[in-house]
């Protein structure tokens, strides 16, 4: 315990899932917590994400916006650092799940899987990094997914946003690792989150045969990762990608 004490985190789709385990598991360990949701449809989830923060004896505020537009990102990250003074930990985690095949997939369908899992990463990145130059620390972690290394039937533009998080993560820390700042991901295996709910089942079933377990993964399985990398623990990883996937995919 107290391996985040005293620290603060702003965590992306936090309302539930990977994210919501992650903001609990940060308060166990010290930590102070903003829980994201990105509309009125996961207030109640953020609500009770953060209720659990705050049985930690942790501060927890829940703060709406699309991460996905400049000027709510930007919003938000105003509001956290009136409510917290400053920011040592961003966790870009928000995301969504939907399966198409390329010919049959919609422009509009491209467009919202790239902007919500890849140019929030960004719009965030961008604008927490000056204020952790600044005071000389801070941690980024991505959420990228074990399917950016093999690719599946039915999500390519999932596979290709989480392959770009990655390659924005390596890219990143070779321009910050003199600064102070870490940025890392994880890249979680096929883990029974809401995520999973917008996607076909036989796509699903085809990626659980391939998991040398059997099974997907559980929250409680991915989100200690996130600690870990939070931690000073992690501070020699470096533009790394750790992937809790039960044998899926070796990296």
């Amino acid at each position: 315990m107290g391996k985040l004490q005293d620290k603060t985190a702003l965590i992306t789709g936090a309302s539930s899932g990977i994210g919501a385990r992650v903001a609990q598991l940060f308060a166990d360990e010290g930590a102070d917590v903003a829980v994201n949701y990105p509309n009125d449809s996961q207030l109640e989830n953020a609500r009770a994400v953060v209720a659990e923060v705050e049985k930690r004896g942790r501060k927890a505020v829940a703060m709406q916006a699309d991460v996905s537009k400049a000027d709510e990102t930007d919003a938000m990250v105003d509001q956290f650092l009136s409510e917290f003074g400053h920011v040592d930990i961003l966790v870009n985690n928000a995301g969504i799940g939907l399966t198409s095949m390329v010919d049959e997939m919609s422009v509009e369908m491209w467009d919202q899987m790239i902007a919500v899992n890849l140019r929030s990463v960004f719009l965030m990145t961008h604008k927490v990094l000056p204020h952790m130059y600044a005071q000389g620390h801070g941690k980024i972690i991505n959420t990228a997914s074990q399917l950016a290394y093999k690719g599946a039937p039915g999500l390519a533009h999932y596979t290709a946003s989480k392959a770009a998080i990655v390659s924005f993560t390596r890219s990143l820390s070779l321009e910050i690792g003199d600064r102070g700042v870490n940025v890392n991901c994880v890249a979680p295996g096929a883990t029974t989150t809401p995520i999973l709910d917008g996607m076909d089942a036989d796509i699903l079933e085809a990626i659980r045969q391939t998991i040398p377990r059997g099974r997907f993964a559980v929250v409680d399985e991915i989100a200690p990762t996130y600690v870990f990398l939070a931690s000073a623990a992690g501070d020699h990883f470096v533009g790394q990608c750790l992937s809790p996937n039960g044998g899926d995919i070796f990296l």
